[in-house]
């Protein structure tokens, strides 16, 4: 092969992918799958191509010289840190307490980087890669190493010796991948120290500052909180509970957390409500959403009860003027408030279901 045909591999896989799709909730664990790696992709700052994603992972490359460890260690932390940020945010705002949901933050990074020789053929809108050397980079996803979020560079990259210490925490170990024909000599570093350097963002807190609550209404159910929790915080199914919304239709989220936002079609017209808060306990959990204006908030208060028992409470507050009194002149207290009625008596319905 001709000069123009070397390049870098570079290769983010998620750790624990198998075990995670396969015996946790397939459609929660997909979509969590889907967000990480557009985060990967998200992150590329370098300029890499991508060639294929392998289910839990991103075949990138990048035709010409080689590039500098010391370039390449900073696309590694951009990826693993955005990894890593994703998912503890996710952890933070996420209303689903599904075993997919709660067991992603145990998902980790690696990342294989090679140099080598390898070409390509075009199928639609992807570069097929063919060539031993991008056979080594996947042989090298299957390794000894007993840690699963490293960084791991052939002697092929690092030009036959041991990488430079890029960062004080670094330390290099050396190994070898045998295959039936050859071995692989590598270096790699643990990246478990970075995770040190994450600052997750912090949670938006409740601001009900220039509202006036207008409506306070408390209903018991036979469910326990989570299931409780599911149906009335999941926009999924808000049309099968409240009353006036025909339908809904998600935007900007795969899965319900803070920050989700929908359309809901009503009967009257539509609008778009947003996330705005969470808070979390087993006895407890408290969530709350807005129009697009900000006009009203809807905060809800669960409780758990007592076994299979929780109890629901419905606050509705309106935007007030400088004396304290609402600004909307067609607020109707008792029409609202008998649709809230409503609703708190549909959901008992719902919460008998299998959601």
């Amino acid at each position: 092969m001709t000069a123009e045909n070397r390049g870098l591999l570079f290769i983010p896989d998620i750790s624990g992918f198998t075990r995670f799709i396969n015996e946790l909730e397939i459609s929660h664990s997909r979509l969590i799958i889907q967000e990480l790696l557009e985060v990967l992709i998200n992150s590329n700052t370098t300029g890499l191509e991508i060639s294929e994603i392998e289910g839990d992972a991103i075949l990138f490359y990048k035709f010409g010289k080689s590039p500098e460890l010391g370039e390449i260690y900073s696309q590694v932390e951009k990826m693993f840190c955005e990894f890593h940020k994703q998912l503890i945010s996710y952890d933070n705002r996420k209303y689903c307490h599904c075993k997919a949901c709660l067991a992603a933050i145990n998902l980790t990074l690696k990342v294989i980087t090679h140099y080598g020789e390898f070409t390509g053929f075009n199928i639609k809108n992807f570069n097929k890669l063919i060539g031993k050397d991008v056979i080594v980079a996947h042989q090298l996803l299957k390794n000894d190493i007993p840690q699963h979020e490293y960084w791991l560079v052939t002697d092929n990259l690092s030009q036959n010796h041991a990488p430079l210490v890029l960062t004080g925490w670094m330390e290099w170990k050396s190994s070898v991948k045998k295959t039936e024909d050859y071995e692989i000599p590598f270096h790699y570093t643990q990246l478990g120290p970075l995770r040190n350097e994450i600052t997750p963002d912090p949670l938006p807190a409740l601001d009900l500052s220039g509202k006036v609550k207008v409506i306070s209404l408390t209903e018991n159910y036979d469910c326990d909180i989570i299931r409780l929790f599911h149906a009335s915080g999941d926009f999924n199914y808000r049309h099968r509970w409240q009353e006036g919304v025909k339908s809904v239709q998600e935007v900007g989220h795969f899965l319900p957390r803070i920050g989700m936002r929908c359309r809901c079609i009503l009967e009257s017209g539509q609008e778009i409500l947003t996330a705005v808060s969470y808070s979390y306990s087993s006895e407890r959990i408290e969530f709350s959403e807005t129009d697009e204006c900000n006009n009203h908030v809807t905060h809800y208060i669960l409780e758990k009860t007592g076994e299979n028992k929780s109890r629901l409470t419905i606050e509705y507050y309106l935007t007030k003027d400088v004396n304290g009194e609402t600004k909307s002149r067609l607020f109707d207290k008792k029409k609202t408030e008998d649709s809230f009625k409503r609703s708190m008596e549909n959901l008992k319905e719902l919460v008998k279901e299998d959601i």
